[in-house]
């Protein structure tokens, strides 16, 4: 009888570490990483390792927390999610930086012949692309953004499991589910991306400007609503 519920827990579990991926903060994190890819596998693989970067953390707390019977105020919580916003600043920086080095937008004059009529001058708008091996980079941003939220999530799992291995099995099924979610997440935000779809790279080139934007404000919001508000 005591198996029933604690299967209902892991399939919460999982369900909780699906839905988790689909937030904002680790939306905007990815697709930044993502927005470098123009195929979707390699965006795939990206949010694999952000996924198990993301595990490894919370897992890391869990076993502090529950094995060693460690705790860890609010208030550090309170730093390692404004840790989390500096991250997303930091991304948001850095995606900018390779967009101005590696993707910049030139735009200046051919001619061409077309039949059936004389030389006309065309404007071109070519977009030179960045094609970096991101996996690490993703296991490392999974690895800081596993912070946020971490620890209400491990105190929540100790009242509601008695169990030590239960409650570290909750984590690890959790886990698996953050890691199912961020590939889907990654996957579809790196549709607008790809090459093969999307055509118009002046389009591609304002996603990556609108998205890196977006993660810089939001990193900002972060860290005054974790340290200042």
């Amino acid at each position: 009888m005591e198996q029933i519920p604690l299967l209902l827990l892991l399939l919460y579990a999982l369900y909780e570490g699906l839905i988790h991926a689909f937030e904002a903060d680790h939306i905007l994190a990815v697709t930044n990483i993502v927005s470098q890819r123009n195929k979707i596998f390699p965006a795939l693989k990206d949010g694999v390792f952000w996924g198990l970067g993301h595990t490894s953390t919370i897992f890391l707390i869990g076993i502090i927390m529950i094995l060693f019977k460690v705790g860890i105020s609010d208030q550090s919580f309170s730093y390692f999610e404004a840790a989390v916003g500096l991250m997303l600043i930091l991304v948001a920086s850095y995606r900018l930086y390779l967009f101005l080095r590696d993707e910049q937008i030139v735009i200046h004059r051919h001619r061409h012949e077309h039949e059936g009529a004389n030389k006309q001058p065309h404007i071109h708008v070519h977009v030179h692309g960045n094609g970096e091996n991101l996996h690490k980079t993703s296991y490392g941003i999974g690895i800081v953004h596993g912070l946020a939220g971490s620890g209400a999530l491990v105190v929540l799992v100790m009242t509601q499991i008695e169990t030590v291995w239960s409650s570290l099995l909750y984590l690890l099924i959790f886990g698996i589910g953050s890691i199912v979610g961020m590939t889907l997440v990654a996957g579809v935000f790196s549709i607008p991306f790809s090459k093969k779809l999307i055509n118009s790279k002046v389009l591609r080139a304002s996603l990556v400007l609108l998205s890196s934007g977006l993660c810089f404000a939001y990193g900002c919001f972060v860290i005054y609503e974790n340290l200042f508000a």
